[in-house]
């Protein structure tokens, strides 16, 4: 596959933007902002944001941009002569295939609500009944697969047609109709009756209940949040930075995407949460708030993402095997279709398959090895790799971030980034761990702290066993 470009810079934009604007940003985000003290937790969030979510995507986006590559082959283009960063490599394809095994599946219930909608299905039902209709689909892996297939189908589809012809202009028509809708739908929901309490528990500040919350877990949920919003982690960010020309610098086009990512979440609180509070619906009700709201919008969210990351996986092949575009899609199609099945069929044929405990399915599983272990992981070492004398280096980093006109980056933030962002994220990494398996009690809260501490030792011996090197990486 000869090295593609992005026709536009608003292309780059949206289709970065429609891969960090995911499902768990869109549900998750305005339920915790909620309970979290409303505004005070948004203010927090955009903080944390800006120290942690952006300084890693502009890493993801640095290091595609110099090696021209995604990071299957970037560690081998710019590491220096006798490192061995490249090692990694191989968890961030498993990463994307991961995500997809039951991301897909998810998306596919989007896709499958919108149709009921477009039916008339959800007219007149209450919540109970609308719960109803979720169970069945849980039950009826025919469906699942069947709606899973069809968005495995279409996105790779897409991908088949080219950066340009494709992913590019597809998703930029997708996200302005995302951006649109969602425009219309949120002037819609909070001229509703009663959404003004939906307004009031969203929007206005509750210190009271950030008391309660303990600053320190706040502080906490928005780190978290802002750390998983945009995707980085497993190279979906890095591939777009691969396709970016340098006439801009990468400081702007970081913060360009993390607004839209902002608004968009923002906004769908504002959709969302008058809508609960309207029709009397608990704001973490999961499958049946997203039954009642809005489902050509969660659509195109997921798709965005499914696309996204499967031109990742496209090009991660394609730079691996020599197959060219075409090859790449038709293979991993028949990979990723079967490799969702597992997903699908753990909420009924192989329900008594619970591997993280008590009422967990495989899809649990699966999202713990990508949510808790590789995103996490994998953006530690492109963080490190980016600022370690031994790995690319802070002067070949700083420099690719600063080319081109635009926003520049501070050489005075290297002690910053080279240690305190480091440093938040083991804290991250680990303290997920905690607050997952502390329900269990102390004996398996101590086995799985033991498994994350052998993993995080894994990735600090692959950092530091490479030697130092006479000079910082190669441009």
């Amino acid at each position: 596959m000869k090295q593609e470009k992005f026709n536009s810079r608003l292309g780059f934009i949206l289709v970065s933007a429609g891969c960090a604007i995911g499902l768990g940003n869109v549900w998750k985000f305005p339920y915790i902002c909620g309970e979290n003290g409303g505004a005070a937790f948004i203010v927090i969030y955009i903080v944390c944001l800006i120290l942690l979510g952006l300084p890693i995507l502009m890493c993801e986006y640095a290091i595609g941009r110099a090696s021209g590559r995604s990071l299957m082959k970037a560690y081998n283009t710019l590491q220096p002569e006798g490192t061995k960063w490249s090692r990694i490599k191989g968890f961030c394809f498993a990463g994307n295939y991961l995500l997809m095994m039951f991301y897909t599946m998810i998306a596919g219930w989007m896709l499958y609500y919108a149709f009921l909608a477009a039916g008339g299905k959800f007219v007149g039902k209450d919540t109970e009944e609308i719960n109803q209709i979720h169970e069945s689909l849980l039950d009826n892996p025919g469906i699942m697969l069947l709606f899973t297939f069809i968005i495995i189908l279409v996105a790779f589809g897409i991908c088949a047609l080219g950066l340009n012809n494709g992913v590019e202009r597809i998703t930029k028509v997708m996200m302005i109709l995302l951006i649109s809708l969602m425009l219309v739908m949120a002037v819609r929901t909070v001229t509703l009756k009663g959404a003004s309490e939906g307004l009031k528990f969203y929007l206005v500040p509750d210190f009271e209940k950030l008391s309660e919350n303990g600053i320190g877990n706040v502080i906490f949920d928005a780190m978290t949040h802002a750390f998983f919003t945009l995707s980085v982690g497993i190279g979906s960010m890095e591939i777009f930075g691969s396709y970016l020309k340098k006439d801009r610098g990468l400081v702007g086009e970081a913060i360009s995407v993390t607004c839209i990512d902002t608004f968009v979440a923002i906004m769908a609180g504002i959709i969302i949460l008058p809508s609960c509070f309207a029709y009397g619906i608990e704001p973490d009700a999961g499958p049946s708030l997203l039954a009642l709201c809005f489902f050509i919008f969660m659509s195109f969210a997921a798709l965005s993402t499914v696309i996204a990351v499967f031109e990742n996986i496209v090009k991660m092949t394609d730079e691996i095997t020599g197959w060219g575009r075409k090859k790449a899609v038709a293979v991993n199609i028949f990979g990723v279709s079967i490799l969702s099945i597992p997903a699908v069929l753990g909420y009924n044929l192989l329900s008594d398959i619970q591997p993280m405990g008590t009422g967990t399915t495989i899809m649990d599983f699966e999202d713990f090895l990508v949510s808790y272990n590789i995103l996490p992981l994998g953006s530690l070492v492109v963080v490190l790799f980016c600022v370690r004398k031994n790995g690319w280096g802070w002067h070949n980093f700083i420099s690719e971030v600063n080319e081109g006109r635009g926003m520049k980056l501070s050489n005075k933030l290297r002690l910053y980034v080279t240690y305190v962002i480091p440093a938040i994220m083991v804290f991250i990494y680990i303290k997920g761990y905690y607050d997952m398996f502390k329900p269990m009690g102390t004996l398996p809260l101590i086995g799985w702290m033991a498994v994350a501490t052998l993993l995080l030792a894994g990735v600090v011996y692959v950092v530091l066993s490479s030697p130092g090197a006479k000079k910082e990486g190669i441009k």
